[in-house]
C-alpha cells in the first residue's frame, strides 16, 4: 500500500542578505510555465547576477521520510529547525529547492494566518472557494456548510470580507473548513495557538474525530502533551535536518530533554528565537522571594522572583512582557503577563530587565521550563521557548511533610477536611 505522504531528499535554500526577490503566489507559478524558454534562459543569466553577495540559508536540508496512510504525526523542534517550511512544501505553498514531496488524497492544511483564503472575499465565499480548490462540488459543499459555520462560530460576520476579520475569527473559519470538508490527508501548523482555550480545545477533539476516521494527519505544536498523548509518530527536527522519527512519546521526551539542555546554553547564542529583534532577551534566571539569590531549584509553596534581562536596539513604547511555565511534557502550567495585571510601562529602557515576583508557587514536583515573550503592538520583538529552567523540590506545604507524586497534577493547593454525620451534619473528626 502506497504512503499517504511521501518525501525524498527534500531540500529548500533561501538566499539571505542581496536583493529582496518577490515571492511567487499560484498564479505565478502556473504563468512561469507558459513563458517562452528564451525568456526564462534571460532569467536564469540574470539570477546569478542579483544573487550575488548573497548567503544561503538551509531551511531544510535532505529531509525524507514515509507517512503511512491513517497515521498521525506530529513535527517538533525549535524555532527555526524547518517544520514549517516543510509544511508549506507539502501544501505547494512553497516550491522546494531539490527532491520531492508527494501528498496522496485530497489534502486539507491551515498554517499560517492570512494563508488559504482571498481577504477580498466573505468568510462563505471562502468556504466555497477552498471546498472548488480541493475538487469538491458545490452540492457537496452544500452538505457541509452548516456544520462548518457552527463549528466556526462566526455566523454573524459571515458575510463579511476576511480582512476585516481578528486572527481569532480567522481561524475559527480556517480550521472549521480544512477539518470539514473531508480531506483524506490534514496538515496543521501552530496557528491554533491564536485561539482562546476552548476554541483550541474544541480543535483537538475534531482531529481526535478525524484520526479515528482514518484520516492522515501531520501537525505542528510546541505543546508537546499533545503530540505525546495524541500522536502515533513524531518528527523531531534541528537545523533544517531530521535528528528522529518514530514513537510519538519517545520522540517528545528527547525534545524536552534538549530544550532542558538549551536553557542551560547564554540566550546571546540562542538563534531559535522568533521577533524582530528590537530587543533580545539575555538571561532568564529564577531567583529567592526577595529577588537577590540565584536558584536552580525550589521547594513547592516558595516565593520566588523570575528576572528576564534584555537589551535593546531602540527605547520599546507600551510594551507588554509574557512569561509561560511549562512542565517536562510542554505543557502550560501558568502564564503571567504585564497586561494581564495592568501594569502599563509607557517606555523600556534600552537596558534592563523585567522582574515578576510570585508570592506562592505551589507546583508539584518535577522539572519547569520558562518561556518568555517580549511584545509591542500586538508584534514580537522577541520569543524564546525553554529560556529558563528549573526543579521544584518537596517541601513542607501542607505541614506534614507529605506531597503527592508528580502524577497526581501539575500543582498543590491549600484544602481542609471533615467528616459530618449525614442525619445531624455533627462533624464526626477533626479538621486538618
Amino acid at each position: 500500500m502506497r504512503p499517504a505522504i511521501r518525501v525524498d531528499n527534500l531540500s529548500k535554500c533561501y538566499r539571505i542578505g542581496g536583493p529582496k526577490r518577490k515571492g511567487r503566489n499560484l498564479s505565478e507559478v502556473f504563468s512561469d510555465g507558459a513563458r517562452s524558454a528564451w525568456s526564462k534562459v534571460r532569467r536564469l543569466a540574470n539570477s546569478h547576477v542579483a544573487e550575488a553577495g548573497t548567503q544561503e540559508f538551509w531551511a531544510l536540508n535532505d529531509v525524507s521520510f514515509e507517512v503511512p496512510e491513517g497515521e498521525v504525526v506530529g513535527i517538533i523542534g525549535r524555532n527555526g529547525a524547518g517544520k514549517s517550511t516543510l509544511l508549506k512544501i507539502l501544501s505547494r505553498i512553497v516550491e522546494p529547492t531539490s527532491g520531492s514531496a508527494e501528498i496522496h488524497g485530497r489534502l486539507g492544511s491551515l498554517l499560517e494566518v492570512g494563508t488559504g483564503f482571498n481577504p477580498e472575499l466573505t468568510g462563505r465565499e471562502n468556504v466555497y472557494l477552498n471546498g472548488s480548490i480541493l475538487g469538491m462540488k458545490k452540492r457537496e459543499i452544500d452538505k457541509k456548510f452548516d456544520e462548518i459555520v457552527a463549528f466556526s462560530e462566526v455566523e454573524q460576520f459571515l458575510d463579511t470580507p476576511v480582512k476585516r476579520y481578528s486572527s481569532g475569527m480567522y481561524v475559527r473559519l480556517a480550521f472549521a473548513v480544512a477539518a470539514h470538508l473531508e480531506p483524506e490527508v490534514l496538515i496543521v501548523d501552530e496557528v491554533l495557538a491564536v485561539g482562546d482555550a476552548a476554541f483550541q480545545a474544541k480543535c483537538m477533539g475534531k482531529i481526535k474525530d478525524l484520526r479515528n476516521s482514518g484520516r492522515t494527519i501531520m501537525f505542528v505544536s510546541h505543546q508537546i502533551g499533545n503530540i505525546a498523548t495524541l500522536c502515533d509518530t513524531a518528527i523531531r527536527m534541528e537545523n533544517g535536518r531530521i535528528v528522529g522519527y518514530g514513537e510519538a512519546r519517545k520522540q517528545a521526551g528527547l525534545y524536552m530533554s534538549g530544550l532542558a539542555e538549551a536553557a542551560e546554553t547564554s540566550l546571546t547564542d540562542r538563534l531559535d528565537r522568533h521577533g524582530n529583534g528590537a530587543a533580545r532577551f539575555t538571561s532568564v534566571r529564577v531567583y529567592d522571594a526577595e529577588g537577590i539569590t540565584p536558584l536552580d531549584s525550589i521547594m513547592t509553596g516558595d516565593g520566588i522572583t523570575i528576572r528576564a534581562e534584555y537589551t535593546g536596539r531602540r527605547q520599546l513604547i507600551r510594551p507588554t512582557m509574557c512569561l509561560a511555565i511549562y512542565n517536562d511534557l510542554g505543557n502550560p502550567v501558568t502564564y503571567m503577563d504585564t497586561h494581564l495585571v495592568g501594569y502599563d510601562i509607557p517606555t523600556a529602557p534600552l537596558a534592563g530587565a523585567f522582574v515578576c515576583r510570585i508570592p506562592e508557587l505551589p507546583l508539584a514536583i518535577g522539572p519547569y521550563l520558562i518561556n518568555v515573550c517580549l511584545m509591542e503592538s500586538g508584534v514580537e520583538i522577541d520569543h524564546i521557548h525553554g529560556a529558563g529552567r528549573f526543579e521544584v523540590e518537596a517541601g513542607p506545604f501542607f505541614s506534614t511533610g507529605r506531597v503527592p507524586s508528580a502524577s497526581c497534577g501539575y500543582f498543590l493547593c491549600r484544602h481542609e477536611w471533615e467528616v459530618v454525620s449525614a442525619s445531624s451534619r455533627v462533624t464526626v473528626g477533626a479538621r486538618s
